[in-house]
């Protein structure tokens, strides 16, 4: 008899194994019922499923059946696995509403990574003054006028990049950019080294894409060079890094850093060396190149910092090669990024009010973060944000601080959608945050960690 208790199904009241809820007789079958179960809550993420073998001998298939399930689910991202190792269900991505909640009434929300809303420009008043063209199947993929900006844009890159770049790409972001390069490079049961702590968006992504991320350590200058050896040492095919602006960490890239990675780099020509510089132009710090001599390589830039988050679009430059393979896959897929929103860009960006807004808002953001980073300082709170919008502070625990935060009226984001290995953390984006309001979240956040600290001491 089967007792329902919760999302899990339990036989004769002891919890049902995965090979108890895997049914079929072809590959289809078999992989259908795998998502089923992982849909409905009965297998859980990271959770362990049977061998090929001992499935195929359960349900009376050849072992070559299970393994074409595996290898479509695999292919989709809901599972993981790699070679001479067990199939694992995969982490799947969800909203944010369902991962952390709504922020209750007088929380004040330093939990999303936004940019200002007061330092966007107004799409809507420039969207009234625009007369737009009409665009027809036909048109150049990249208007002429925002391809010369798009290309201002990496002036600063080393001339070894910029002299041997292939033609640039728009995209619809810099997450876009980073699919389609990963995509132009790299198969599915890949190996990828990502940051770790990092962007969730880039772990869900390598996972969803069939792919293994491979964590590498950070500090305040970015990846640390030895993590990156071994990670390359186990066969990495690309490494997604942020040179500055680190999301959630805040760490940024110097010149000796840069060196340094690229020494690491060297002996590993086919890796692919992706640089999401989604914050380019408001990060508050240099950009030092981890491409540079690369034969293979990119750079992802957009303007959702500056402009808004829904403009979706972004600048992509790379070797040859991959931009190739990503001009010639965005022309038979999407086509091209909407002329409407290029056009609207090149309207934004050509404005003189606007343009001095974006010029300044890297002071102002970086003047936000450094207010809270002093408080916490002279409180005693190690914390670290050399760049971007947010402050990373390390916890004891996440959830506890989270919850006794948000008592006090804040609301900061739990670590844990970040890290593969790395330690518990707390971010908090300082976009929004005054002096003051800096100064009384320190206040709070050393009371809560210095409770905290004392009851995991007791």
């Amino acid at each position: 008899m089967l007792i329902a208790r919760g999302p899990q199904l339990y036989q004769y009241g002891w919890r049902m194994v995965p090979e108890q809820l895997i049914a079929g007789r072809t590959s289809r079958a078999i992989a259908d019922s795998v998502e089923a179960a992982i849909e409905a809550g009965r297998l859980a993420e990271s959770e362990p499923l049977p061998s090929v073998r001992g499935l195929a001998a359960r349900l009376g298939v050849s072992p070559t059946t299970v393994a074409a399930a595996y290898r479509d689910l695999r292919l989709r991202g809901v599972v993981t696995s790699e070679a001479g190792r067990v199939t694992r269900v995969g982490v799947r991505p969800v909203s944010r509403a369902q991962q952390y909640g709504a922020v209750g009434p007088g929380v004040r929300d330093l939990s999303d990574g936004n940019p200002d809303p007061e330092m966007l420009p107004d799409v809507a008043a420039m969207l009234r003054r625009m007369e737009l063209p009409r665009f027809l199947y036909g048109a150049p993929a990249v208007l002429p006028e925002l391809a010369e900006i798009g290309l201002a844009q990496f002036a600063d890159l080393p001339a070894v990049l910029r002299t041997n770049a292939g033609p640039l790409a728009v995209v619809g972001g810099a997450m876009d950019g980073v699919e389609r390069v990963l995509a132009a490079r790299a198969r599915p049961n890949d190996r990828v080294a990502v940051e770790d702590p990092g962007y969730p968006g880039v772990l869900e992504l390598v996972r969803s894409m069939g792919m293994v991320p491979v964590g590498v350590a950070l500090d305040e200058d970015g990846p640390v060079p030895s993590s990156l050896a071994s990670a390359l040492a186990g066969g990495v095919v690309a490494f997604v890094v942020t040179p500055r602006a680190q999301n959630p960490t805040g760490a940024a890239v110097g010149p000796d850093r840069a060196r340094d990675l690229r020494d690491v780099l060297y002996d590993h020509p086919d890796v692919i060396v992706i640089e999401d510089d989604h914050a380019s132009l408001i990060a508050g710090a240099p950009h030092a190149s981890v491409c540079a001599g690369r034969p293979s390589w990119a750079v992802v830039r957009t303007t959702s910092k500056v402009l808004g988050p829904d403009l979706r679009t972004g600048f992509l430059l790379a070797d040859p090669r991959t931009a190739r393979r990503v001009a010639e896959r965005q022309l038979v897929g999407a086509g091209w990024v909407s002329h409407v929103l290029q056009h609207l860009v090149v309207r934004l960006w050509s404005d003189d009010d606007i343009s001095t807004g974006m010029r300044l808002a890297a002071d102002v953001y970086g003047a936000r973060r450094r207010a809270l980073l002093n408080g916490l300082a002279e409180r005693g709170v190690a914390a670290r944000g050399r760049s971007g919008l947010n402050v990373w502070v390390p916890v004891p625990h996440e959830v506890p601080v989270v919850q006794a935060l948000q008592s006090r009226g804040w609301a900061v984001r739990a670590g844990e959608p970040h890290r593969m290995h790395s330690e518990p953390f707390v971010r908090i984006t300082t976009a929004t945050l005054s002096a003051a309001d800096a100064d009384r979240l320190a206040t709070d956040v050393a009371a809560v960690l210095g409770r905290s600290q004392r009851t995991r001491l007791a």
